[in-house]
């Protein structure tokens, strides 16, 4: 395996819990990982309970865009090692070919952006979901994947999203 290892989260709009998982990561992970998140039809924009939450968190904020998976299936993109679906939608979507075959899994995370209610109900939606990301890239970041072989670390990164 790779000493850094590149990471893509991908959901339909790339607005919310992608971006939530880009940050984590990218927080958590820095001396290993490298991580992008996109959209198969990216909103455009990144909601503002993802950005407020992120900063609740006390995680960096900036340079957070939505941006299409294409970015990330042309000739030059950086090679992908993991690319996580964290919605339903983009779980049953055709997604590009990815070069270098890079593992793969589904962590379904309910939409915190189709929640409706009172302002308080709406960011315990955004609160929850980051909080599920957070828990499941702790446990992803926990592999030993430099001493793993690759079906070993395909049945984990499965596992971790039945969690």
């Amino acid at each position: 395996m790779a000493e850094r290892y590149n990471v893509l989260f991908l959901c339909t709009g790339n607005s919310a819990r992608s971006i939530m998982a880009e940050a984590i990561l990218n927080h958590r992970g820095k001396e290993a990982f490298a991580a992008w998140s996109a959209g198969s039809h990216p909103s455009g924009k990144v909601r503002p309970e993802a950005l407020s939450q992120l900063e609740r968190s006390g995680l960096p904020t900036e340079g957070l865009r939505s941006k299409s998976w294409d970015e990330f299936s042309a000739p030059g993109a950086p090679p992908m090692h993991f690319v996580f679906t964290v919605c339903d939608n983009a779980a049953r979507e055709v997604c590009p070919i990815w070069p270098g075959q890079p593992m793969t899994a589904h962590w379904g995370i309910p939409d915190p952006a189709a929640v409706t209610g009172t302002p308080e109900e709406i960011a315990r939606a955004f609160h929850d979901a980051f909080m599920i990301l957070d828990r499941r890239i702790g446990l992803f970041l926990s592999l030993p994947l430099s001493t793993l072989q690759r079906m070993a670390i395909q049945n984990e990164i499965d596992r971790i999203g039945r969690s």
